[in-house]
């Protein structure tokens, strides 16, 4: 099962395939994640035969689908955003797993709940006074679920100490981070190596992910794990890695001893390269980063330890995430799992994903009259349910999103089509479109394609890159792009 989320600090984004040629403007550029539908009370009825509507030079909705040779289901749903006036679907009530495109409803739920001006602070305390440059006490760090927090704002953090004085600690260093519940990742039917299924806790760095580089010398293997920001690189201890002489599997994990131990096999490594691997014990690496941090500005931290307990004190340090706006706006548009789950985490308060889940998709139907049934709020847990429909409605009624959506430019070059901003999703053998068509009548859609038997025959082995994936989601988005072709043809003239 594959997300496109890696986060922004190896940002990725694989964007659709060439689309056909056709009467109306092209789609140049599609997203490739998997939107979120959700049932929309009251629609009108989908247009039976959406083809006496269709001029001669454009093809039938069905046509498409069926060339596009995807298997399982395909559903899909258009409006005038105005009026709110259906103007074709294709089993438009069916829920379909939306897939990243979830984030659209994590993003409304977030801003709704926590507010624009909400941001996520990181804070050392100490619970003594300063003497000496010692502090009397404990020192503690103290995560406030910023999914976005990075090796360089910690390396900003032990400066920030370093100008108060501070050389030391008579007491413990402690590390807090039971501000979100602690899980050891997203979806539990994901590799174990895949860096876009990461651990949550209170207390995240780097995407909680450790980046891991190998070079074949002329003695043997040279690896490194390493935290790596823009201007820091602390090595890392608490995850290490072996390369064995093997050809599969690809990796393997083990935690038994507390340390994340990785093997990886060599017939897959070439003569060198680099990943970023998961981490699941977030707070053990946030603090040992932080504490060789400190011993490069002169402070000398014991070793860490986590605590569960509320902690207080006195701030000597702290570093705030950006406005709230700016850090949805980047989870739409980089797609980063972690930033949707601590979000959809922080707003509701609750103790575990599925939990917090239900209780967006209760905010959603409360407030926007729409159904659905979410297991997390990244979309990469396969059992989510909505259908094109309710994701259509609910973006409709929720229209601010489009101007923190990607753009997407369309049109042939010198003959500038419509632009379209929207949501993508994908997993294995689903994939999804949602969003907005900016023509003289605005269009609001949602299109979802999966093949769930297909997906859920893959063998774990097979689910970072199983074999048939990348044509299929090329098909699929190439669909997507030629029913917005339509859509804009038929419906977006005023």
């Amino acid at each position: 099962m594959r997300n496109n989320s890696t986060p922004p600090i190896s940002r990725r984004w694989m964007l659709a395939g060439a689309l056909a040629s056709l009467a109306a403007p092209s789609l140049a550029q599609v997203p490739a994640t998997s939107p979120r539908p959700q049932p929309r009370p009251g629609a009108a009825p989908m247009l039976a035969t959406p083809a006496t509507r269709v001029a001669p030079a454009l093809p039938a909705a069905d046509a498409l689908i069926d060339a596009a040779r995807l298997g399982g289901r395909v559903t899909f749903a258009v409006y005038d955003r105005a009026t709110g006036t259906l103007l074709e679907g294709r089993h438009e009530a069916s829920g379909q797993p939306p897939a990243s495109v979830a984030k659209a409803i994590t993003a409304a739920y977030a801003m709704d709940r926590l507010g624009t001006a909400h941001r996520f602070v990181t804070r050392v305390l100490a619970t003594g006074p300063v003497q000496g440059g010692v502090v009397q006490g404990d020192l503690v760090l103290v995560g406030g679920g910023d999914p976005n927090l990075t090796t360089d704002q910690l390396g900003d953090l032990a400066a920030a100490l370093r100008a108060r004085g501070v050389t030391g600690v008579s007491g413990r260093f402690l590390l807090h981070g039971a501000t979100l519940p602690q899980i050891a990742r997203i979806d539990s039917g994901q590799p174990d190596h895949v860096g876009y299924n990461p651990a949550i806790s209170g207390l995240n760095l780097n995407y909680n992910r450790v980046h891991f580089e190998w070079k074949r010398g002329q003695s043997g293997w040279q690896i490194k794990m390493d935290a790596r920001g823009d201007r820091f690189a602390p090595a890392v201890r608490m995850a290490q890695a072996r390369i064995v002489d093997r050809a599969a599997p690809l990796y393997t994990y083990d935690r038994s001893d507390g340390a994340e131990r990785w093997t990886v096999a060599s017939a897959s490594l070439g003569k060198g390269g680099s990943r970023w691997l998961p981490v699941r014990a977030p707070e053990a690496y946030a603090g040992e980063v932080f504490q060789t941090l400190c011993a490069a500005q002169g402070i000398r931290l014991p070793a860490p330890q986590t605590t569960g307990t509320s902690a207080g004190g006195t701030v000597l340090a702290q570093v705030a995430g950006a406005p709230l706006p700016e850090v949805v706006r980047d989870m739409l548009r980089h797609s980063t799992n972690i930033t949707a789950e601590a979000l959809g985490l922080t707003a509701s308060g609750a103790a575990g994903l599925e939990a917090s889940a239900g209780r967006m998709s209760d905010w959603l139907r409360a407030t926007h009259g729409v159904d659905s049934r979410f297991v997390d709020h990244s979309g990469l847990g396969g059992t989510s349910r909505i259908s094109a429909e309710a994701m259509a409605a609910a973006l409709r009624r929720c229209a601010w999103l489009g101007d923190l959506m990607r753009p997407f430019p369309t049109g042939e070059k010198g003959r500038p089509g419509p632009q379209v901003r929207a949501k993508t999703g994908t997993l294995n053998f689903v994939s999804g479109l949602a969003g907005f068509v900016d023509t003289p009548r605005p269009l609001v859609f949602a299109i979802f394609a999966a093949d769930t038997a297909r997906r859920d025959s893959l063998a774990n082995g097979d689910r970072e890159r199983p074999a048939g994936g990348p044509e299929w989601t090329r098909r699929a988005r190439t669909l997507q792009g030629k029913l917005i072709e339509r859509w804009g043809a038929l419906y977006g003239a005023a």
